[in-house]
């Protein structure tokens, strides 16, 4: 054990150092006969970078090991047909490209060598060919330009998107299949090796979702279309017999995708053009009215898929017809893969339990099968208690509570409400630091999926259409006076915090309400408007409000921006520099706001970061300066807990 989990251990109190320290375990793939698994793990973050590795794991003795050692990102492992090597991604000398590790020994061989990204890769049933999605090589003159500085980019039209090429295993010849404007972002092969099914967009400049499903003929570039699914939509899986697709589907037209649907192809179509014979059929909306996702087939007839209930989740069996059936785990699964025989591998944790690797047989319970984060079942966590309260019109809103060890006192103290992002998501039965930190300093922390979250069903997710800062809003004040009912929270040491969605919460309650007396707002929604044209993607904000061009009395309404000059709670605002979901704009608009009005506010900035930070040191800081931010707000004077930054 290193000096830094034995001091911890010693004191018996998390710090922000540990949280980072944390194995990730993701890409599960059985081998063709079920008896192998190739798995990767991703190690903690180390100065810039986080290390991720391909592990292989003996199913019948539980044994594993690793199998790459590049010290960079080796990714996306998938056997080849006849189980005798895997394919994988790394960018060990430079962008990702393809590799070969035969498993009877040697060193993995390097299939392609180009300056490009491979994004995603798919074995042909024979294993002869690979199926790649890559965009093109930079023209001799566009690099010239480029090392003169002479690098000016037209939006769009300079702009290299990924097609689909096709490799030949043998060879390593390396051939593009499709061209023109197509942005694809699926590719699966069709049992007739000749067809790939793909999701690709024709038209995605017009930020709008327009992806649909088509067929690419690998012989002569030809893309047809099977279905036109309304909204977002992903995860495409191909059933056995290639007669029927399954994919994850917004009910309507959005938010977000949310059921399962099927397509079912016309058997002499698609050897001919890959046409659907009817429309996509939504399996689960009347028998489950919850988030899925990870569809893989069992058979012709059945898909396993995860299930999101709440802070829950599980791994089920769904029928075409809609029938479904849970698979009972210790533990919530985040990934999984499923052998022919039906045993099941996953990826599971809790709040408390670290992730590992677990493996359930057709019958009996399941195990875990590594110990990849043993260190962790040393450390003291608070285990989350699921409480529900009731909101302003009646609505049940569930959310989970960390009480601090001393909460017996039955004296109230320090409060702190964290909002997930989103609005789309949920807060899980998962780590999350933020809260561990804090209860173990004396706070009680609340996190309430409140109206709009995922795991609730769809009517609940719709619940907050063009409506952010209203019943949301409510929801969360619903759940202060909850707690401040049930002597848990001091009503005046009331914290609000959260990231994203979770930051844009945090900046609207400090225009609404004086009640909070710190508030950490991290890559915030600060103005609606003006995000809507310099994010990355604005069809979702387009389902919640329309657009600021026709319709911009919603998002003027929404914004926290349009009442800043209310605010008085002290606020801490965090975001990356390179953050192009919630732009930097974002928090820059709200910190000279709060600043013209007097409002005690800091602005911290990270460069080279996107919406999610990924560097080490900045996550540090991040941890650090909200701990001393809610201490030197909410605790009386001279009980801080942690170093001011």
């Amino acid at each position: 054990m290193n000096t830094l989990w034995a001091a911890a251990l010693a004191t018996a109190l998390l710090t922000p150092a540990q949280t980072l320290d944390r194995r990730a375990i993701g890409e599960l793939a059985f081998s063709p006969d079920g008896t192998r698994l190739v798995f990767t793990v991703t190690d903690a973050v180390h100065g810039t970078t986080r290390a991720r590795s391909i592990w292989l794991l003996d199913v019948a003795s539980g044994r594993s090991r690793q199998l790459t050692f590049s010290g960079k990102s080796d990714s996306s492992p998938r056997w080849s047909p006849d189980g005798r090597a895997i394919a994988f991604l790394s960018d060990r000398d430079g962008a990702a490209q393809l590799y070969l590790l035969r498993l009877d020994g040697g060193e993995a061989d390097k299939l392609t060598d180009r300056s490009e990204r491979i994004s995603e890769f798919r074995w042909s049933r024979d294993g002869t060919r690979i199926a790649l999605l890559m965009p093109d090589a930079k023209l001799p003159e566009q690099q010239a330009r480029e090392r003169d500085k002479d690098d000016a980019r037209r939006v769009e039209k300079d702009e290299r998107r990924p097609r689909v090429w096709m490799l030949d295993v043998a060879t390593r010849t390396l051939v593009a299949v499709t061209s023109g404007p197509w942005r694809i972002a699926q590719i699966e092969w069709l049992p007739d090796g000749r067809h790939l099914v793909a999701v690709a967009d024709a038209t995605p400049a017009s930020d709008r979702w327009t992806a649909q499903i088509h067929t690419i003929d690998v012989t002569t570039g030809a893309v047809t279309p099977v279905a036109s699914p309304r909204g977002p939509f992903g995860g495409l899986d191909v059933s056995r017999d290639g007669a029927t697709l399954a994919f994850v589907g917004a009910r309507v037209d959005g938010p977000e995708p949310h059921d399962m649907y099927i397509v079912r192809l016309n058997p002499d179509a698609t050897r001919a053009t890959g046409a659907a014979s009817a429309a996509p059929t939504n399996v689960t909306a009347a028998t489950l009215d919850r988030p899925v996702s990870q569809l893989h087939w069992v058979d012709d007839h059945t898909v396993a898929g995860i299930v999101a209930r709440g802070f829950g989740s599980a791994l089920a069996l769904i029928g075409t017809d809609g029938a479904v059936r849970d698979i009972a785990t210790p533990v919530n699964p985040t990934t999984f893969a499923r052998a022919g025989n039906g045993t099941i591998a996953f990826a599971g944790e809790t709040a408390t339990r670290a992730p590992e690797l677990w493996i359930k047989p057709p019958t009996g319970d399941a195990t875990a099968v590594t110990t990849l984060n043993e260190k962790w079942t040393s450390v003291p966590l608070v285990a989350p208690e699921v409480v529900k309260y009731r909101s302003f019109d009646g609505k049940d809103i569930e959310a989970a509570l960390l009480r601090p060890t001393n909460s017996g006192s039955g004296t109230p103290g320090p409060f702190v409400v964290l909002v997930h992002g989103g609005p789309t998501g949920r807060w899980s039965d998962a780590f999350e630091p933020w809260g561990q930190l804090l209860v173990q300093r004396g706070y009680a922390v609340l996190y309430p999926n409140v109206r709009g979250s995922t795991g609730y069903g769809e009517a609940f997710v719709e619940a907050n259409r063009a409506d952010w800062g209203g019943g949301d809003f409510k929801d969360v004040m619903a759940g202060v006076d909850w707690a401040i009912a049930r002597g848990i929270a001091d009503p005046a040491r009331l914290g609000i915090g959260g990231w994203s969605y979770g930051g844009y919460m945090a900046a609207w309650a400090v225009t609404q309400t004086t009640r909070f007396k710190a508030a950490v707002s991290g890559a915030p929604v600060i103005d609606m408007a003006s995000e809507f044209g310099t994010e990355d993607s604005s069809a979702y904000d387009e389902w919640f409000y329309g657009t600021p061009y026709e319709r911009p009395d919603g998002f003027v309404k929404s914004s926290p921006m349009t009442y800043v000059k209310h605010a008085k709670t002290p606020t801490l605002l965090l975001q990356g520099e390179d953050d192009e979901t919630d732009p930097i704009g974002q928090s820059q608009q709200f910190y000279r706001g709060l600043k013209r009005y007097g409002v005690e506010a800091e602005f911290v900035r990270y460069p080279r970061e996107p919406h999610g930070l990924r560097e080490e040191k900045h996550l540090l800081d991040r941890l650090t300066r909200i701990l001393a931010w809610y201490d030197r707000y909410l605790k009386p004077s001279g009980g801080a807990t942690s170093p001011q930054p």
